[in-house]
């Protein structure tokens, strides 16, 4: 594998620092099945560009992350045209990460990036748990006509007889994705964006206790005030306080193996919103192993 200088890798840490990496964070713009607003391909480059305005010292964890980590970022390379053969390629990638015990992030890219990345997971642990943010349920069977779209992720990740889903900020879903749900309701947990104020959390850490877990982040997940660059925005989602207490059950109460952050479509001149998912994506790595 080939990787950046940390200069110019995420969070654009000095050369100097020298460390043993047990993250590596995968560059992926995939943009294949967009259906409404487009510019994923370029989430990526933005992430790692406003991740070096990051603070590296976090103030909660009293602490510079970083340090405890060690964090590499793969070169950007070409991804495949065609949509099968892309999945194959980030499943191949994550394969080779995993065979070295280190973390794979995977910064998309459209959500369809899922069902490649979580592959080699659903190979090598016996039992995997989704933890999934997103505005939509994306448990349709296909969407204009593909299989891969976007708004099929989940479904595709279901395909997989071991895996399971635990969804927060759901506000989107159509009709015929609700008789699959109902069907499958013993491996998929919503915990809908409109019941927000009545979450138990509680319930969540039962849920979600000593399981092994991929992390999906579509950042449409994100209340639209706050994320409205990405393709589909919706209002009534997640808020920033209220995502990392999520996270952060996560990470102390089960096994963190991955994660995949996507849908971030970039607008020029607003780079809060990049800025956002760079810091989202450092909290996760930070709480998944500081806690």
């Amino acid at each position: 594998m080939r990787y950046l200088s940390n200069k110019y890798g995420f969070l654009g840490i000095d050369n100097k620092f020298k460390f043993k990496e047990k993250v590596v964070i995968v560059p992926f713009g995939l943009e294949k099945t967009v259906s409404y607003g487009g510019g994923t391909k370029n989430g990526p480059k933005e992430i790692i560009k406003a991740s070096h305005q990051v603070e590296l010292y976090d103030e909660e964890l009293n602490c510079e992350p970083f340090k405890k980590i060690g964090i590499k970022t793969l070169k950007p390379f070409k991804i495949k045209n065609n949509i099968n053969d892309a999945l194959k390629q980030i499943s191949l990638i994550n394969k080779k990460i995993l065979d070295k015990n280190i973390f794979p992030m995977t910064f998309g890219g459209e959500h369809s990036i899922t069902p490649g990345c979580i592959e080699p997971f659903s190979k090598k642990f016996k039992k995997i748990c989704i933890l999934h943010f997103d505005a939509h349920a994306d448990l349709r069977e296909s969407y204009n006509g593909q299989k891969f779209s976007h708004a099929s992720a989940i479904r595709r990740c279901l395909d997989y007889p071991n895996i399971s889903i635990i969804s927060f900020g759901i506000r989107n879903i159509s009709q015929s994705e609700i008789p699959y749900l109902k069907k499958n309701s013993s491996k998929i947990k919503i915990f809908w964006a409109k019941d927000k104020t009545k979450w138990d959390l509680k319930k969540f850490k039962k849920l979600i206790k000593n399981k092994t877990v991929y992390l999906t982040f579509d950042v449409d997940g994100l209340d639209s005030s706050i994320m409205p660059a990405t393709g589909t925005p919706e209002p009534g989602g997640l808020f920033w306080d209220e995502t990392l207490e999520i996270i952060k059950i996560a990470a102390k109460n089960s096994k963190i193996v991955g994660a995949d952050i996507n849908e971030l479509s970039p607008i020029k001149g607003f780079n809060s919103y990049n800025f956002l998912v760079a810091k989202l994506a450092y909290k996760i790595l930070s709480y998944k192993f500081l806690y």
